[in-house]
């Protein structure tokens, strides 16, 4: 086999076949397609702004440029694994169709800052549909807290019942939690948005290019001011990564409460048919297939974090083919968590909450074991320790009767603390109990159309 002429008489010969198989990433980095256009258009436009390269020439690339995008978009291109990435298949296409003209498209550009220029632009792209993708799940999220603002259902801690709580306040719990996934994806993209085109392969270039206006073309907010960190900084690839493994994580237990709920043992929501699936074997089956799915899916981006970490970990400045392995990485978490979060807002406003087994749910453990407690400290004015002391032996008194802390005969109760009246009735249902928790943030139904109506407002 001849060498590759893209890059070169260096060699005399030919790869090996094992390298024929491990040298390209055509296969997955031509997905920078247009990113690389987009590039190659803003660097070509600033070598002719400087006389770098003649404007006859540049604007027979930009046309070239253009007719290759076409053809990408058309489904014509024809990508070829002997010409490595999409980089060079680009490049070699233009060639074909400008002629000679095309090789001044790479005048004071590298390969180097030219995949890490349009891994940046993809990654932001990246960054902006999974702030979309969480912004579709919170406005789910909110319409379904809007109807279920006093639907009372248990609140757990150790997955014991602890306290009532409103269906609509533990939904607006994954609306916070989600909010500050899409404050890491901002973060993430403010951080990443300089340009590291006129890096060069590592030290910049001799020809007197603009940097500040490329950069302004390509909507970076300024150039990198280091061309060695340009060339070999991947740091941003794995913020973003990060982030997608906290939105994940956290789309997981949001994920394992639906698996929870959609058990005949709890029953508080359905699932419709677009999001379960039978069995091939027991008729009666409901499988919530898309929200275990998505929990297991926590798995791969977690694994795609570590993965790029362990292969950045050991590398010295700047560049090194190691960093090929950056892109299926962040590819595969983008991929996976934007279906997850398509997903997960579709089975959100699509899922129908049993109310009545919910607040059933909320009647055993004695969840205002804690109201009770509060009444004493308030009323009678005793310290907390003692108060709590109190209720709970009125909750054992209440355990051997087989009752709930509101059915309890009044004389029961004043057995253990005499100075007990019949105004502890008033706080020992679970609708009182809900009501009261009128501290900000909590779960008294006021409270959370306060937190809906800060949500929405902020959603808009």
């Amino acid at each position: 086999m001849t060498a590759n002429k893209m890059w070169g008489g260096r060699f005399e010969t030919g790869p090996a076949a094992i390298m024929r198989e491990i040298t390209p990433s055509i296969d997955f980095d031509k997905r920078l397609a247009g990113e690389d256009l987009a590039g190659s258009r803003a660097h070509v436009r600033m070598l002719a702004q400087e006389g770098i390269v003649a404007k006859e020439d540049a604007s027979a690339i930009l046309k070239g440029l253009d007719q290759v995008e076409r053809e990408i978009t058309d489904g014509a291109f024809v990508f070829k694994r002997e010409l490595e990435d999409i980089h060079l298949n680009i490049e070699a296409r233009l060639a074909e169709i400008v002629g000679p003209a095309a090789g001044r498209l790479h005048t004071a550009r590298s390969r180097n800052d030219q995949v890490v220029t349009d891994f940046r632009l993809w990654v932001r792209g990246a960054c902006e549909r999974a702030d979309k993708g969480l912004l579709e799940l919170s406005r789910a999220l909110l319409t379904q807290a809007e109807t279920h603002v006093a639907s009372i259902m248990p609140g757990y801690t150790h997955m014991q019942p602890a306290q009532p709580v409103t269906f609509g306040h533990h939904l607006m719990a994954y609306v916070e939690m989600f909010a500050r996934d899409r404050g890491r994806f901002e973060d993430a993209r403010k951080r990443l948005n300089e340009s590291p085109l006129g890096a060069a392969a590592l030290a910049g270039t001799s020809f007197p290019i603009d940097r500040d206006v490329t950069a302004k073309t390509l909507g970076f907010a300024r150039p990198m001011r280091n061309s060695m960190d340009a060339i070999s900084a991947r740091d941003f690839a794995l913020e973003y990564l990060a982030a997608c493994a906290i939105a994940a994580v956290n789309l997981s237990r949001l994920a394992g409460e639906l698996v929870q709920w959609s058990t005949p043992a709890f029953g508080f929501v359905k699932l419709s048919d677009a999001f379960t699936t039978g069995s091939s074997i027991m008729p009666q089956k409901r499988n919530p297939d898309a929200a275990e799915l998505i929990r297991g899916k926590t798995g791969r981006v977690l694994g795609d974090f570590i993965a790029l970490a362990t292969v950045v970990k050991g590398l010295v400045l700047t560049y090194g083919t190691d960093l090929q392995e950056d892109k299926e990485r962040v590819f595969d978490a983008a991929d996976t968590l934007e279906i997850s979060l398509a997903a997960m807002a579709a089975m959100v406003a699509d899922l129908t909450a049993d109310t009545a087994r919910m607040r059933a749910a909320a009647e055993p453990g004695f969840p205002t074991a804690t109201d009770l407690a509060d009444w004493v400290v308030r009323v009678l004015k005793k310290p907390f320790r003692e108060a709590h002391h109190i209720a709970g032996s009125i909750v054992k008194r209440a355990e051997e009767k087989g009752v709930t802390l509101d059915k309890l005969p009044l004389a029961e109760m004043q057995a253990i603390e005499p100075a007990i009246t019949d105004k502890v009735l008033d706080v020992l249902s679970l609708e009182a109990s809900v009501h009261s928790r009128m501290s900000l943030g909590g779960t008294a139904p006021d409270r959370v159309k306060e937190q809906i109506h800060f949500w929405k407002e902020k959603l808009k």
